[in-house]
């Protein structure tokens, strides 16, 4: 049975949902309908559409917003941000050492072949300096919570995370439509994130630099999260700009302007290494900008996130994060990982295939909810099918038991009713590591699923942090 984050078994509210649990109850129902429909049209008039995977259209539709808040307690939240804080920082330890001096390797903790045979390992970043060792300035990392409650890391996300624009919008609207909430409850603030995003980006600016040039490099229009490019690029005040628009120069980066060239110091990417620059890794990009590594080589200027983050981030790094935080930290996980099959280990693999009704298995480069059997939700051909998949190729994947993960009473067609969530917090890694109280909640629309992306047709709701 999975847990309802709101209601304990017996029915009853949890403490921290009561004051929510009374205003909700005291309202007409006939005003939430009203207020939804307000919602829609906040969202539609901001622009915030997503394109969903397999519909024939071609057209982007709003992604849902539900009115029913995840709410977590003040103690919850500051151990998550404990395992958060820790998690991040030995990551960040980890790609330090993988382009260096590959000390993990060396002590046999991961095997050697898997890093350096893994796509995302970016050999072109070997001894590359990186201002105060960090390559991950932003992660977001997926959190879900199971069983009697307790939380699992689902995934880490190092490369280019998305998803904070939603975050913020969410807490706006919420603000805008249900003001007498936050009259009532005492919610931790999210708005200041941009603020602190950019005193990250300032923090990590090359040596010397008193007072950095910021820019957001964007593939442009077309990209589905360019409303969150534009969004962040204006909250933080900082120029959107894409490939295009930047030139390397005697191994400076500029930027091109009505005034001429500007010098640029820090670059917020928005776009996947493999299309950052055309000299560097594939040719025929047209967004990326060519000679940019060259410059970040010599120390000219600075990329977040770094290029070659993917490799801590692959889902086949993943089952050796618990040993990546004990070694480098000399402690014990906070947050734990799902237990994790890794299906290139000979035992692993029997046992992944003789029950691949019961597993979740996945695709170790995959994202987006992509590339994944749900072993309980699959049709027998569905579950025949990947286990050809699994057996021409077995490395590429890795399996997990099917959580129950937890729910939150959610506005459906019928009414109220639970659907399965996930929170995606962001940490924020500079001259300090820092993060926003919350995240944003995605919730899964469909009854029983368990696939909350957006790109598939999940929801969000605004996360609330208790204050006391």
């Amino acid at each position: 049975m999975a847990l309802n984050e709101m209601f304990e078994s017996d029915g009853t509210v949890r403490p921290h949902y009561r004051a929510y649990a009374e205003w909700l109850a005291a309202m007409p129902s006939q005003r939430l309908d009203e207020k939804r429909a307000e919602a829609d049209s906040l969202f539609r008039r901001a622009g915030i559409t997503f394109a969903v995977h397999g519909e024939a259209t071609g057209t982007e539709r709003l992604i849902p917003f539900d009115l029913v808040p995840r709410i977590i307690p003040t103690a919850e939240w500051d151990w998550l941000q404990r395992g958060l804080k820790q998690r991040v920082t030995a990551l960040n330890a980890f790609l330090q050492d993988i382009y260096h001096e590959q000390e993990i390797l060396r002590a046999g903790v991961i095997p050697a072949e898997q890093v350096f045979r893994n796509l995302q390992y970016r050999p072109e970043m070997q001894d590359i300096n990186v201002p105060m060792d960090v390559y991950a300035h932003i992660a977001g990392v997926d959190l879900v919570r199971a069983g009697a409650g307790e939380y699992y890391v689902l995934e880490d996300n190092l490369r280019v995370p998305s998803g904070v624009s939603y975050m913020l919008e969410n807490r706006q609207a919420m603000m805008r439509l249900f003001p007498e909430l936050f009259a009532n409850c005492s919610v931790a603030p999210v708005e200041h994130y941009p603020d602190l995003l950019l005193d990250c980006l300032r923090s990590v600016a090359p040596a010397g630099v008193r007072d950095p040039t910021i820019v957001l490099l964007t593939p442009g229009a077309y990209n589905s999260a360019y409303f969150e490019h534009a969004f962040l690029a204006q909250q933080m005040g900082v120029e959107l700009v894409e490939g295009q628009d930047l030139f390397v120069d005697d191994e400076v980066v500029y930027m091109r302007t009505t005034q001429g060239p500007r010098r640029v110091d820090v670059i917020y990417r928005r776009i996947d290494d493999d299309f950052i620059d055309p000299l560097a890794f594939r040719p025929d990009s047209m967004l990326g900008v060519p000679g940019l590594l060259m410059a970040y080589r010599a120390g000219r200027v600075n990329i977040a996130n770094a290029v070659g983050t993917g490799i801590a981030d692959d889902k086949s790094t993943y089952p050796y994060v618990p040993e990546i935080i004990r070694f480098y930290l000399g402690e014990e996980p906070v947050l734990s990982n799902v237990p994790t099959y890794v299906l290139r280990r000979p035992d692993d693999l029997a046992y992944a295939l003789a029950h691949l009704d019961e597993l979740v298995v996945k695709e170790v480069h995959g994202a987006g909810g992509y590339g994944m059997l749900i072993g309980p939700r699959a049709s027998k051909q569905e579950i025949e099918d990947f286990r050809l998949r699994i057996t021409s190729d077995p490395s590429r994947y890795i399996a997990q038991p099917t959580l129950a993960l937890s729910s939150c009473p959610t506005f459906v067609e019928s009414g109220l009713a639970p659907r399965h969530l996930d929170l995606r917090p962001f940490v924020l890694s500079g001259s300090d590591i820092t993060l926003v109280p919350g995240g944003l909640t995605r919730v899964a629309l469909r009854e029983g699923s368990l696939v909350v992306n957006s790109s598939q047709g999940g929801g969000t709701k605004d996360t609330w942090v208790l204050e006391r």
